[in-house]
């Protein structure tokens, strides 16, 4: 706050301090930190302290700082001896020549001076100060006055209609608290500022010390006081001046705390900023002169939980402006009482989040839980009801478990031990109370009472003095035990003023308390008790409480009790072995019905003293009735799941504990709990109810003594949200204006109030000079349209507007006055604003714009509409246009949007003269695709009936289908009927046409906007009315038309097959326009399962020839498929029939089931062969050949129903007819293969193909006369047919080049090749087909060859060294093979063989011998061509005489 500076200085022009010099400053300084200075401070301060505030009095800076009690700072104080606009700007000479003599002075003054002088000097300076002051004050009154006379010389210029600079917030207050609204409001003239409350002038003169009314440099102020419920209310501002009017609107909103205000709690400050002044009394409490504000966002709902579980309660808090050290005050309270931190209830403060776990849910947790967030400026609370529901019984249909146990009247002999019933009884009646103690430190539970007790309150007896317990207790009916309830807290077993006296305690597993007693004194018989009572009594104990005698000795003191039967005077005493210490005592076994006296002895060691005065007569038996059952219930609409429900209390109800109240949905007769925790309240919320079911409701009281009978049923309600007066209208335009009306047009409320909007009312009032008259009624019934004409309007005036909305609720608040309008006759040329513009069917990439008309039309009519779009958050330069070319209608769908993204809208209407103003602007609307969106279907029935159909998944039960075409509500029933059922709703064309053709759409009200749309064109109609003539004159469907086949026998099968066909559906088989039955010739099956239909007829005769028809129905619908059989089609099928009846008949002796027919194997061997079947051992085989028979020999075989006959080397001699005949008994069948003329040929091609196929590659070697071309075949039969080729010529065969055949080889020689010869050779095998061919390119420089270096004979010596050496040449290298006598030998260490370079080839035998003599040879060959060449070794013996050779 230090560093702001408050508006009443901002703009007054003595603020500014920098004239002074440093010098001036420090003496001012020492002036003000002078003690005078400081006393006259005080004293002018006094005249202020009613608003307790005191200057900060050791401040370098003229700023003075306003604080509280608590040296808070909350805002400035100006001096006071300078006014707010006193100065002017700058100083004068004279003042500047004062200034500085003054600060000479001072501080001579300070150095040489006395006291007197100092005062006089002081004195002189101020009578100066005001002088000069009066004169600015003179001189700034002259300055004021030019400037009021110039802005009234120019007055339009700075004229200007209010505008609220800063609005009034709405608040949250507790009950009896105060509130402040503050407003700054700027205008020129200065407005005139009226508060309203729910659109009522406030009068503070009505309601003395109600409300307070203030207004200071244009803030203005409401302050209510001492706030009620009857302040909740909406108020408002509004700001007139002659150049307009505004408002600004908040919410007031009293609640109440522990039903009134705790006075022990901290009073809440004001949550709004006060500007406060040195002179002012009220003001708001801040800390470091920073007004505080709360939010708690991210609430928790109203939560259901179950016993035994974990809940955790949070709220997300902000705290605006945000100080890292700062902390408020968070605390949670349940049901207005304020919970501690426990085992129960864990609490955590993150810095922005506080939250509430609840680690062990049990029934007491259940209540209104409050989260309460206090700063200094003030405090926010957010509240929440949490629902606790009973844990599955451990036995079937036992109770649920009792709550809320709790000890009371703690003494040395018993505690009573109270508890409260609960609301579930398992469906059986409650027969009493089982009550658990145990001693703290210990796990050990001891039941306490024998028999159940039906009173919710018990005596528990037999504890040791001085011990802690913990008590819970268990309900039982006669289906079993209910659960445990809740432990109580621990209590000690020790009277009250024992326990006062109490100087430590043990350890805490024990829970032992140690108290010391006063010092015992000579033992004295105590006197009488006193004041002996009855303070408790029921059917099963009574308690008496009594005080001890005055005269009691020193030492301790216990009690006899005795009791009497009334009417007796027999006394016996209850407690005979030992004495009571306590002056409270519990009776039990008395007897129910009958009337007793009580009184009481003392004892000590001394002896028994005399009784006290006994008791009145007490019947024993229960003195506080069950309750009696509650009045009327009366349920409300309150949400989409839940209801308020209030009801009549229980009449002369005593200790009541609360109620439980049940629901049941309409027509189930079950009963569920709404709470299981009794309220104390006629009135509850019920929560967790289905939307839309029906309920009613009851109620029954609970005091310890029971619970009540069940009130009356409530009437039924309906679960769905309450309905409310809708919200303002806004958005209010002028459509058109006339001399004396105007047409306006708003916009519909953003809430509507749960029902629909039934009407509009219209408002107006004249403003004169910038000041508004009174409001006027422009209709007295309601429109229910979103534009209107007000007429009666006077020419050339200005006017106001405002417009309330009405449901059946009621009339809701007026909106705020429109802006002022002109009433003159519009004369543009181009028409007005389109209005009224709405979305429909958004999709995450299109949606439709609709709009109406222009009222407006001006020159000329309206032709045409243009739509411009742009982002949400888009510049106003980023509006585009939709459409290019003007569209007629008054609707279009905009299409390739962006998912996700934001966009607004307008319209533009145009005529001849051009394009006239924009229309309002819509809300943004995402371009996104909601969940469950539906579409509409279009669906033709079985009777071939039209319908749209649309589905709402969201539906509210105030919701309609509205149905429409082209965006126009459908009005006439004659063309379509709307059927609606539930979430579905279906539009029915009663004959659909041409007329029908358009866009319909269905619009679903009180939903996010659920809406879609169908275009019917001219040729979905066309499709529609198809699919309507089938449905209307269904076909049955065929799988296959009707077709013939020939069956075995050569019987003739008509059939076809249906898809589906029923049980119920008919076949007539007609034949040329005449039925046909069963009988002999016609054989008819209809199998329903599969839908094959078929006629079979045993054979076909002339008089078959014609029409067949299936004609087939189910149901109403029909279909028929037809055939026709005549000329060559029926001729052929007959011809066909005749076959296959021949060939059955063939059949049945031995027949040949594969006729005769001939295979080549790949040894060129011809088998005939033919497979035959129904062959027996009597059946014959026979063969022939031309006639003649041919006999059995090893050629015949007859193997796995297959004869044949091998011909092994097939030739000319084999040409003829070949014949099978199969006989016996039962037939014959004849098989016939005619092997002459073109057959044999055909036979020997394929035989010659194989050949073909089984040759060689072409290969040459080399011979002594020159090289042969050869390949081999696997047979060779004579009549092949060869040729060879050269360079793909035929080669003329002479004496140089010849050709042959050896064996099975095929060769070409050429004798003396030259490199003529070179080139490409083919032989052709010639099959009849494509023939054969094998080709070899020859070069003669690529043949192997020994070019020389062999001797022919070699002589040589036993024992020497034989080296030879040949030169080989080819390409690709040869391969060298060296022979000894026509056998290949190889390397080793006696002949080495080597072959180096691909050109040298050597022999050496390193030591000859005898054994070496021979014939030997090099065989070189690559694949152009083989050479050899030859010589022979001879070895001889030197020592031989003659030198004999070897």
């Amino acid at each position: 706050m230090s560093g702001s500076i408050p508006f009443y200085q901002k703009h007054q022009r003595h603020y500014d301090r920098g004239y002074r010099s440093k010098e001036t400053e420090s003496k001012l300084s020492q002036y003000q930190s002078s003690s005078r200075y400081a006393a006259a401070t005080a004293s002018a301060g006094s005249s202020t302290s009613s608003s307790r505030l005191s200057p900060i009095p050791k401040r370098a800076k003229p700023t003075y700082l306003a604080v509280d009690k608590e040296n808070q700072i909350i805002g400035y104080v100006v001096p006071i001896f300078r006014g707010s606009s006193e100065f002017a700007t700058g100083f004068s000479d004279s003042e500047e020549a004062r200034v500085r003599g003054t600060a000479s002075y001072m501080a001579r003054r300070d150095l040489f001076t006395s006291g007197l002088e100092m005062e006089r000097s002081e004195q002189i300076s101020r009578r100066e100060a005001m002088r000069e002051s009066a004169e600015r004050i003179s001189l700034n009154k002259r300055i004021h006055e030019h400037e009021e006379h110039f802005k009234r010389m120019n007055e339009d210029s700075l004229m200007h209609p209010p505008e609220f600079v800063i609005k009034p917030r709405s608040h949250t207050v507790w009950e009896k608290q105060c509130v402040r609204l503050h407003c700054t409001v700027s205008g020129w003239p200065d407005p005139r500022v009226v508060w309203y409350k729910n659109n009522v002038a406030i009068d503070p003169l009505a309601n003395p010390g109600k409300y307070k009314l203030e207004s200071r440099y244009n803030v203005h102020s409401l302050e209510i006081n001492r706030c009620d419920f009857d302040d909740t209310a909406q108020y408002h501002a509004s700001a007139m001046n002659s150049k307009g009017e505004q408002s600004a609107f908040a919410s007031v909103v009293v609640k109440r705390f522990k039903g009134d205000v705790d006075e022990s709690l901290p009073s809440p400050r004001p949550t709004s900023l006060t500007l406060c002044h040195a002179s002012s009394t009220e003001g708001p409490v801040s800390e470091y002169g920073i007004t505080f504000q709360t939010h708690i966002v991210d609430q928790f709902g109203v939560s259901f939980g179950r016993e035994g579980e974990t809940m955790s309660l949070g709220c997300t808090v902000i705290i605006y402006p945000a100080l890292n050290r700062y902390q408020p005050e968070v605390e949670w309270y349940r049901d207005d009482v304020l919970l501690s931190p426990s085992k129960w209830t864990h609490m955590h403060w993150s810095g922005d989040r506080a939250t509430l776990t609840l680690t062990h849910l049990n029934k007491e947790d259940e209540g209104l839980y409050t989260l309460r967030v206090t700063t200094k400026s003030g405090y926010e609370t957010y509240s929440a009801y949490v629902f606790v529901r009973d844990a599955d019984a451990e036995v079937e249909g036992a109770p649920g478990a009792p709550l809320d146990v709790r000890c009371l009247d703690a003494n040395k002999d018993y505690i009573i031990v109270t508890w409260k019933q609960p609301a579930v009884d398992g469906g059986n009646s409650i027969l009493g109370y089982f009550v658990d103690r145990c001693e703290v430190g210990t796990t050990h539970w001891i039941q306490c009472n024998d028999t159940p007790v039906k009173f919710a309150r018990f005596p528990v007896t037999g504890l040791v003095e001085g011990r802690s317990y913990t008590f819970r207790v268990r309900a039982v009916n006669k289906s079993g035990m209910s659960r445990p309830s809740r432990v109580s807290e621990p209590v000690a077993a020790m009277d009250p003023a024992d326990r006062a006296r109490m100087r430590g305690t043990s350890a805490p597993w024990t829970g032992q308390i140690i108290v010391t007693e006063e010092e015992p004194a000579e033992s004295v018989v105590p006197g009488r008790p006193l004041e002996l009572q009855v303070t408790e009594a029921t059917k099963n104990y009574v308690v008496l409480s009594w005080k001890p005698p005055g005269e009691k000795g020193l030492e301790g003191v216990m009690y006899y009790v005795e009791k009497c039967i009334s009417g007796t005077d027999s006394w016996q005493r209850v407690n005979t072995e030992i004495p009571v210490k306590s002056p409270r005592f519990a009776l039990f076994d008395l007897a129910e019905g009958k009337s007793y006296s009580f009184r009481v002895r003392c004892c000590n060691s001394a002896g028994v003293g005399e009784p006290s005065d006994p008791t009145e007569a007490t019947t024993v038996g229960d003195k506080l009735d069950i309750p009696s059952a509650p009045g009327k219930v009366v349920p409300t609409r309150n949400t989409d799941t839940s209801v308020v429900v209030s009801w009549e209390a229980s009449r002369d109800a005593k200790e009541l504990v609360g109620y439980y109240i049940e629901s049941s949905v309409v027509g189930s007769n079950v009963w569920e709990p709404c709470n299981n925790k009794p309220v104390n309240a006629t009135r509850f919320i019920c929560h967790g109810l289905m939307t839309g079911e029906t309920y009613v409701f009851r109620v029954r009281a609970v005091n310890a003594a029971g619970l009540s009978q069940f009130s009356p049923e409530s009437e039924p309600v309906e679960v769905k949200a309450a309905i409310a007066s809708p919200a303002p209208p806004y958005g209010i335009t002028v459509l058109e204006c006339v001399r004396d009306s105007m047409v306006l047009a708003w916009k519909q409320p953003n809430f509507i109030g749960g029902a629909d909007i039934t009407g509009y009312f219209v408002d107006y009032r004249e403003v004169i000079d910038g000041v508004p008259g009174k409001w006027h009624e422009a209709n007295i019934r309601a429109v229910s349209e979103r534009a209107y004409r007000v007429s009666d309007l006077k020419e050339n005036k200005k006017y106001q507007f405002q417009v309330r909305a009405a449901n059946m609720a009621g009339v809701g608040i007026p909106s705020l006055p429109s802006n002022t309008f002109l009433c003159e006759e519009w004369t543009i040329a181009v028409p007005g604003p389109p209005h009224d513009l709405q979305i429909r069917e958004v999709r995450s990439d299109s949606l439709v714009l609709l709009w109406k008309p222009p009222v407006y039309q001006g020159r000329d009519p309206v032709n045409g509409f243009y739509v411009d779009i742009k982002e949400a958050e888009a510049p106003e330069e980023a509006w585009r246009g939709v459409n290019n070319k003007a569209t007629e209608k008054s609707f279009i769908k905009i299409k390739n949007l962006k998912e996700g993204e934001a966009y607004v809208f307008r319209v533009r209407a145009q005529n001849k003269a051009g394009v006239g103003n924009t229309s309002d602007v819509t809300e943004p609307v995402p371009a996104v695709t909601k969940p469950g969106t539906k579409e509409i279907v279009v669906d033709v029935d079985d009777d071939g009936i039209i319908s749209l159909n649309f589905e709402c998944s969201g539906m509210t039960p105030d919701s309609k289908f509205v149905w429409s075409k082209n965006y126009e509500e459908i009005s006439d029933a004659s063309r379509l009927t709307v059927e609606t059922k539930g979430n579905k709703s279906k539009a029915v064309f009663k004959s659909p046409g041409e007329e029908d053709i358009g866009i319909y759409s269905c619009l679903v009200t009180h939903t996010d906007g659920a809406s879609s749309s169908y275009t019917l064109s001219e040729e979905e109609l066309k499709r529609l009315l198809e699919i309507s003539h089938d449905h209307k004159f269904p076909i049955i469907p065929l799988k296959s038309e009707l077709a013939v086949e020939l069956l075995e026998k050569g019987r003739v099968r008509f059939w076809l097959q249906a898809e589906k066909i029923s049980p119920n559906g008919k076949v007539n088989y007609i034949f040329n326009d005449n039925a046909v039955s069963q009988g002999e010739k016609y054989k008819m099956n209809f199998d329903k399962n599969t839908g094959v239909i078929e006629m079979i007829m045993e054979s076909l005769t002339p008089a078959d020839e014609g029409t067949y028809t299936f004609q087939l129905q189910d149901g109403k619908a029909t279909n028929q498929s037809s055939l026709v059989l005549i000329g060559d089609v029926f001729k052929q099928l007959q011809q066909e029939s005749e076959f296959q009846r021949k060939e059955w008949f063939r059949k049945q002796g031995p027949h040949f089931i594969e006729y005769l027919g001939y295979e080549v194997t790949p040894e060129c061997c011809v088998i005939l062969k033919c497979k035959v079947g129904n062959m027996k051992k009597e059946t014959s085989a026979l063969w022939y050949k031309d006639g003649h028979q041919i006999k059995s020999d090893e050629h015949l075989g007859f193997t796995e129903g297959v004869l044949k006959l091998e011909i092994a080397q097939i030739s000319k001699k084999d040409a003829g007819v070949y014949e099978v005949v199969l006989k016996d008994d039962r037939g014959k069948d004849t098989s016939t293969l005619n092997l002459t003329d073109q057959g044999f040929k055909d036979l020997m091609n394929e035989v010659f193909s194989f050949i073909a196929n089984s040759s060689t590659p072409l290969k040459v070697t080399s011979t002594d006369e020159g090289i042969r071309l050869y390949t081999f075949v696997s047979y060779y039969n004579d009549l092949l047919q060869v040729t060879w080729h050269y360079k793909d010529s035929a080669i003329a065969f002479s004496d140089r080049i010849k050709s042959g055949v050896v064996g099975e080889q095929l060769w070409l020689q050429i004798t003396e090749p030259t490199e003529k010869d070179m080139g490409k050779y083919a032989i052709e095998f010639n099959d009849g087909k494509g023939g054969l061919r094998r080709t070899l390119e020859l070069s003669g420089q690529d043949r192997a060859r020994v070019a020389g270096g062999l001797p022919d004979v070699v002589t040589i010596q036993e024992g020497k060294a034989l080296n030879l050496t040949c030169n080989i040449s080819g390409n690709p290298v040869p391969e060298v093979t060296w022979l000894k006598n026509d056998r290949e030998i190889t390397s080793d260490e006696h002949c080495i063989l080597k072959f180096e370079s691909g050109k040298f080839a050597s022999f050496t035998i390193t030591g000859v011998n005898t054994s070496d003599s021979g014939k030997y040879s090099i065989l070189v060959k690559n694949k152009y061509g083989t050479e050899s060449g030859d010589f022979t070794v001879s070895v001889f013996i030197p020592d031989e005489a003659g030198g004999k050779k070897k």
